[in-house]
This record gives structure tokens, sequence and C-alpha cells, in this order.
């Protein structure tokens, strides 16, 4: 039994769809950072590391720069990428 190939399709790739994963993923970083701001000033009084409501806070804190950081590399790479093709 022979396995049967077909042509992939092309796929036309913009500099758009870059920005509009950066922004939806800069939109998505907002809201994680606001949720850490909001949980570490909460449970900011009991400064100890049993605080889990403290510890989840600043975790949130830290992936929202996480998520910010590479929603920015996707969107440099994939502009690398659409230049290179031009």
């Amino acid at each position: 039994m022979a396995l049967r190939q077909y042509p992939a399709k092309t796929i036309e790739i913009s500099k758009e769809s870059g920005a509009k994963v950066n922004t939806a993923m800069t939109a998505i970083a907002w809201g994680v950072l606001a949720v850490g701001v909001l949980l570490c000033l909460m449970t900011i009084s009991d400064f100890r590391d049993t605080n889990l409501g403290l510890m989840v806070g600043i975790g949130f804190l830290i992936a929202s720069v996480q998520i910010f950081t590479i929603g920015t590399m996707i969107r440099w790479v994939h502009n690398r990428k659409v230049d290179e093709k031009e």
C-alpha cells in the first residue's frame, strides 16, 4: 500500500499576523500582571513564604514578564522571516 502525497498549500506570511500575536500576548500579559498585583496587595500583610496568595501573586508577576517577552520574540522572529522572503 503506497502513501499518497498531496502538495502543501502555500501560506502567505505577512507582518500583520506577527503583530496580531504580539498584541494578543501583550494584552494577556497586562491581565496577568493586574491579577498578580491584586493578589500581592491583598495578601502583603502576612509576608512569609507560607502565604500562598502572596507566592501565587509573585508567580503571576513573573509570568507576565515572561508572556510579554515571548510575544515580543515571536514578533521579531516573524518579521525577520518575512523580510528574508522579500
